[in-house]
Formats: C-alpha cells, structure tokens, sequence
C-alpha cells in the first residue's frame, strides 16, 4: 500500500493561503486544477468559502 503525503501547506508555489497547492500534493492532482474546481464550486451552494478558512486554519504549513 503507497503512503500518502500529509496535508500541509506549502512555503513555496501558494498563491493565497495554499490550501488548493496542499490538497494538490496531498492527493497527486495539479494545484490549478484544485483551484479551478474550488472556484467553479463557489457558483454552488454550500460551505466551500468557510471550508477553505477552517483548512487555513487548521492544516499546519511545510
């Protein structure tokens, strides 16, 4: 079974808090195609705004 990367935001390639550049290395996907569906799920409704802010909080950086 392959180990995963902790979520941790990144020093390095952010470009406000790197919530989206960490869940992009967290789970192998490009950091702008995690900031491209966080944008587009805005239009949705839900908690996606406050998420973000709790993950900025809580997820400890590189």
């Amino acid at each position: 079974m392959a180990t995963r990367m902790p979520l941790r935001r990144p020093r390095h390639g952010k470009r406000i808090a790197g919530v989206c550049a960490g869940l992009a290395d967290r789970f192998g996907m490009r950091p702008f195609t995690v900031r491209l569906l966080f944008v587009v799920s805005c239009v949705l409704p839900g908690p996606q705004f406050l998420l973000y802010l709790l993950l900025w909080v809580l997820v400890p950086k590189a």
